[in-house]
């Protein structure tokens, strides 16, 4: 109910029905007009809220909220993107694909081991047995129907996304949708597009291979500081808002707000909802998406769900870059694989999809609070963010900045059987040393014992730089 109320709320909002400055019903007005328990319309208010979409004034009472004009048109970029102030850290490697290690704690890895063969199994014999000729072809580029069609449903239903089937574009998870993304921004003659920082180093890179320069904007406790993404005079920016990669703030209600107000100015904003199926201590921020799909480039894949190796994702672009993007995509490979599409589909209209994500979510959270719990024994002087949501931790050491490499460090506790990223690898800009330690994919014995060689090996690190 909860969520037909907010998708209700939301759709009046966007079409004008409710109108800006118009106050909601009471909540125990409506719900007794509709027939629900009054939590459920103070949930629906909250989320809305979240979304900057409405706005609680006491004494006025609940208040949908305006979408201002941005103060800042997009402009020219400052050449390279960046002020000569604040010079960028220099380039760093990129982490090796395999390192012989005993416990690797790189982020963004799902526990592979429980990816659901049985499940799978039984999908792809059901949808071999019904598979018609055409099924097999080269097909529409756009992706298969029936998993548009599946998709559609079940993102507006755990997202609130605002899309239908034929919006859609199926492509070999998020790192596509950024390679089609950037090819378009190029065609159209942009050389640039802001970034978080700290943010995805994979994402940057991705970018930077398809001639689009990642301009790095800071976040801070709130998200993306989108006062300073309207200075840019940027075209475009490339978010996680619902948990940020790295440092897992939620993009407040403010921030949101803003946001749109800059992108109503001609800014697009790409969306990478990372992580937001894994929120532990209530429901997930809705997609912006849900709020403005005409300025919003959304997508998400099966990488943290499933598994990485699936290859499986989802493009929802305005409507006005649909086109573009589907021929690219048709560029590129003609369209997805046949079989794993079909898979898919099956699994979300059987139902599969959202019993392996609820197994997942609690799996996670057992070994989030095994990490955390020993982290704060072996490592008490750290700060830990992120803990709310996704497959990672990240810790800093405020008190050793300037003082020690989280290169070097990282590289240290390697050599003591742990792999984890340096934050450095994901800044464009300095900043205080830290770590970023993924959970998921063991078990809570083998996190702990790997807090225990983190701790040790850091406390050694100290001791060495003090004598």
């Amino acid at each position: 109910m909860t969520n037909w109320l907010v998708n209700a709320l939301r759709a009046a909002i966007a079409d004008g029905r409710l109108r800006v400055g118009a106050t909601l019903p009471a909540t125990r007005i409506l719900a007794d007009d509709l027939g629900v328990s009054r939590g459920v319309v103070v949930e629906a208010y909250r989320r809305l809220g979240d979304e900057g979409l409405v706005n609680a004034r006491t004494g006025v009472g609940t208040v949908v909220t305006p979408l201002r004009s941005a103060p800042h048109a997009v402009k020219q970029a400052p050449v390279g993107g960046r002020s000569a102030a604040e010079p960028l850290a220099p380039p760093l490697p990129l982490p090796q694909l395999v390192v012989p290690v005993e416990v690797d704690l790189s982020p963004g890895v799902p526990d592979l081991s429980a990816f659901p063969r049985a499940a799978w199994l039984r999908a792809e014999r059901a949808v071999l047995n019904n598979a018609t000729a055409s099924d097999l072809g080269y097909g529409d580029p756009r992706g298969n129907a029936r998993l548009r069609q599946e998709l559609a449903g079940w993102l507006a239903r755990i997202r609130g996304i605002r899309a239908n089937a034929d919006d859609i574009i199926i492509v070999a998870g998020v790192a596509q949708s950024l390679a089609l993304l950037a090819q378009r921004q190029r065609a159209q003659g942009a050389t640039t597009i802001a970034v978080e920082d700290p943010g995805s180093r994979g994402a940057r890179d991705e970018l930077a291979h398809w001639g689009l320069e990642p301009v790095p904007v800071p976040v801070d406790e709130h998200g993306l500081r989108v006062a300073e993404l309207a200075r840019t005079g940027l075209p475009a920016a490339l978010l996680t808002p619902a948990h940020q990669f790295p440092t897992g703030v939620v993009l407040t209600p403010q921030r949101r707000r803003a946001l749109l107000d800059w992108a109503t100015a001609g800014g697009l904003i790409v969306e990478d909802d990372y992580d937001a199926e894994y929120r532990y201590d209530r429901a997930p921020v809705p997609a912006l998406q849900a709020s403005a799909p005409a300025m919003v480039a959304y997508t998400g894949s099966t990488s943290k769900t499933l598994a990485p190796g699936m290859r499986l994702g989802w493009l929802i672009p305005p409507r006005r870059l649909h086109a573009d993007l589907v021929a690219a995509k048709h560029a590129s490979d003609l369209g997805s694989p046949a079989i794993p599409q079909l898979v898919l589909a099956h699994l979300i209209a059987a139902g599969e999809l959202d019993r392996h994500v609820r197994l997942m979510r609690a799996r996670h959270r057992t070994r989030r609070d095994a990490l955390l719990t020993a982290l704060r024994q072996h490592l008490p002087q750290a700060r830990v963010q992120g803990v709310a949501a996704g497959l990672h931790l990240l810790i800093t050491l405020p008190d050793r900045s300037g003082k020690v490499d989280d290169t070097d460090l990282a590289e240290r506790i390697r050599q003591a059987g742990v792999l984890v990223h340096p934050l450095s690898w994901h800044r464009q800009r300095s900043g205080p040393p830290g770590l970023v330690i993924g959970y998921a994919a063991h078990p809570p014995d083998r996190l702990r014992e790997a807090a225990r060689r983190i701790g040790v090996t850091v406390e050694a690190a100290t001791q060495l730089e003090l004598s």
